[in-house]
């Protein structure tokens, strides 16, 4: 008798089993990474459940899902059993939680250390394929009052704009910035250009009086303190 290999349908598994069933019957909480994108991509291939190719997708990236944020739809879209419409489910999903990550809150956060202005500004920085330049402003008090995105650019880096960064934080009433961008390589370690604008950058907003008290070097694990490490 041939061995039996074919893959057992969700609709055949135990409802206790089932992705969907098993949310309504225990709750969100009680589901694997896996089970959570077989709900969004409904169903697998002919070889695969949903469960199963959700399984192979995360093991691809390492199962790892700030990895799997920062994956193209074009990507997703190489697996068997993955089209385009189910990539595209995957990814806004994955956005969802990244802007979920975003959200400050309604109290005003008051920056006193280097990893209070990092946990202010790594959201808008997750996940992110290319650099981006970003400030960080804040009052007398140093409480937060906004953050603005100067520029974006490639993988190998962004143009920050004095002219622009000093009169955004003019027009939001800033007293002091902190300076922020990315390095998608995941390396903090700061350029020869980096030290160059930070130093340009410190020195124009003395003679504004509206002083850089920062600049953030961030990845998606680490940062780099341009202040902490004395450069400022």
């Amino acid at each position: 008798m041939m061995p039996y290999q074919q893959k057992l349908n969700i609709k055949l598994w135990a409802e206790a089993d089932r992705p969907r069933e098993k949310l309504m019957l225990n709750g969100r909480r009680h589901l694997t990474d896996a089970e959570l994108i077989a709900i969004l991509i409904a169903s697998g291939n002919k070889e695969e459940t949903a469960v199963d190719l959700s399984k192979r997708i995360l093991v691809t990236y390492n199962n790892d899902l700030d990895a799997l944020g920062r994956v193209s739809v074009q990507d997703l879209s190489k697996f068997k059993g993955i089209g385009e419409a189910k990539a595209i489910a995957i990814v806004s999903a994955l956005e969802l939680g990244r802007r979920r990550r975003e959200v400050t809150g309604k109290d005003t956060i008051k920056v006193v250390t280097s990893r209070d202005a990092f946990e202010v500004l790594l959201p808008v920085f997750a996940d992110l394929n290319h650099e981006e330049f970003w400030i960080l402003m804040l009052n007398r008090a140093n409480f937060v009052i906004g953050r603005y995105l100067i520029s974006k650019g490639g993988q190998a880096g962004t143009i920050a704009d004095p002219k622009i960064i000093f009169k955004t934080a003019l027009e939001h009433n800033a007293a002091h910035i902190i300076l922020a961008h990315n390095h998608p390589s995941g390396n903090p370690k700061p350029s020869d250009q980096d030290i160059r604008i930070t130093k340009k950058m410190v020195e124009a907003g003395k003679m504004l009086d509206l002083y850089v008290l920062d600049h953030l070097i961030i990845t998606n694990k680490l940062f780099y303190s341009f202040g902490d490490e004395g450069l400022i």
